[in-house]
C-alpha cells in the first residue's frame, strides 16, 4: 500500500485538486484507493460530492476520539473512498495538545487498513502544523504539486526542510517521490526557466542523503484548464464532469507515470520523539525532553 501525503504550505497550487482528480484516475485503473481530508476547509470533501456539514463521521473523530478508519471513510464511487473533514478538524490542533504521541495518531489507525488499499492520498492543509505532520509521519511518500512560478519555487525550501526533519526524527522512511507542475502554461518562458532551475537542483541532490535524492519531476503537466476549476462546485471529478476536457487527459497520464512506480514500501518506523504546540502555535519536534528543531507555524 502507497501511502502519499499531498503537501505544499503554498495554497492555490492545486493540492486538493491534483489529490481528487489523481485518486480517481487511479480508481478508474482499477486501484483501490482512499482519500483523507487532512484540510479544515474540507475541499478534497467537497470534491467528492460531500457536503461537510459538521454532524458526519469526519477525520476529526480519528484524530481526537480515536474512531477507526473504517467508520468514517465513505466509498463515493468505484474502487475510490473518501475520510472526510469538516470545520470541527480546524480545533485538532489545540485539543491535541497535551496528548502525548499525537504526531503518530493517524499513522498507529492506518496500520490497522495495512492492505485495504493500493493507495491513500493524503491531502493537506496550506500550514506545516500537526494535521500535516500526522501526515508526514504516516506517509511513505510526498507529491509536491508546485506551480512554475518563482514565489512557488521559493517556498519550496522550507517544505524539503520541514521534510528532512520529520525523517531524520520520526518516520526515517519517508521520501520525496514526486514534483506534479500544475497551472502549467508551456508557452510562457518563465514555466521552462522553473522546470530547469528544478532539473539542476533535483540532479545535484542525487548524490546526496537527503529524502529527496530521488525525487522525480512527472512529465505529465497539469496544464492550466477552466474545467477544473468548475467540476469542485459539482461535486465530480475531472473524469466524472468534462472526461474529454485536457484537465482529464493530464491527469489520466499523470497516474499512468505514478502506476509505473508503484512498490510496497515497508510501514513508517516511527522513532522515540514527540511534538509541542507552545504559546504562538508553534510545532517543535522534541527528543528525550530537549527541543530539535522548530517545524512550522500553525496558520
Amino acid at each position: 500500500m502507497r501511502r502519499i501525503a499531498i503537501i505544499n504550505q503554498k495554497g492555490g497550487v492545486g493540492k486538493t485538486t491534483t489529490t481528487v482528480n489523481l485518486a480517481a484516475a487511479l480508481a478508474a485503473a482499477g486501484q483501490r484507493v482512499c482519500v483523507l481530508d487532512l484540510d479544515p476547509q474540507a475541499h478534497a470533501t467537497t470534491h467528492l460530492g460531500i457536503e461537510p456539514d459538521g454532524k458526519s463521521p469526519s477525520m476529526y473523530d480519528v484524530l481526537v476520539n480515536n474512531r477507526p478508519l473504517a467508520e468514517v471513510r465513505r466509498q463515493v464511487a468505484d474502487n475510490l473512498w473518501v475520510a472526510a473533514s469538516d470545520i470541527n478538524l480546524a480545533a485538532a490542533e489545540v485539543e491535541l495538545a497535551g496528548v502525548v504521541g499525537r504526531e503518530v495518531i493517524l499513522r498507529d489507525l492506518l496500520l490497522q487498513d495495512e492492505g485495504c488499499f493500493d493507495f491513500i492520498f493524503m491531502d493537506c492543509g496550506p500550514s506545516l502544523g500537526v494535521l500535516t505532520l500526522n501526515a508526514l509521519s504516516s506517509a511513505s511518500e510526498v507529491f509536491i504539486p508546485l506551480q512554475p512560478h518563482f514565489l512557488a519555487l521559493h517556498g519550496m525550501g522550507k517544505l524539503l526542510e520541514t521534510t528532512s526533519l520529520v525523517a531524520r526524527r520520526i518516520n526515517p522512511g519517508l521520501k520525496v517521490t514526486g514534483i506534479i507542475l500544475s497551472l502549467f502554461e508551456g508557452g510562457a518562458r518563465l514555466s521552462r526557466e522553473v522546470v530547469q532551475d528544478l532539473e539542476e537542483y533535483f540532479e545535484r541532490a542525487r548524490s546526496t542523503a537527503t529524502p529527496w535524492a530521488k525525487a522525480t519531476i512527472f512529465r505529465s503537466r497539469i496544464r492550466r484548464n477552466i474545467k477544473l476549476a468548475e467540476c469542485p462546485s459539482f461535486g465530480k471529478s475531472i473524469f466524472d464532469y468534462a472526461p474529454h476536457c485536457n484537465g482529464a487527459e493530464d491527469y489520466a497520464a499523470l497516474a499512468r507515470e505514478v502506476l509505473g512506480g508503484t512498490q510496497t514500501p515497508p510501514p513508517p518506523t516511527v522513532l522515540s520523539a514527540r511534538v509541542e504546540l507552545d504559546e504562538r502555535g508553534q510545532v517543535s519536534v522534541l527528543q528525550g525532553g530537549h527541543e530539535l528543531e522548530e517545524v512550522g507555524s500553525r496558520k
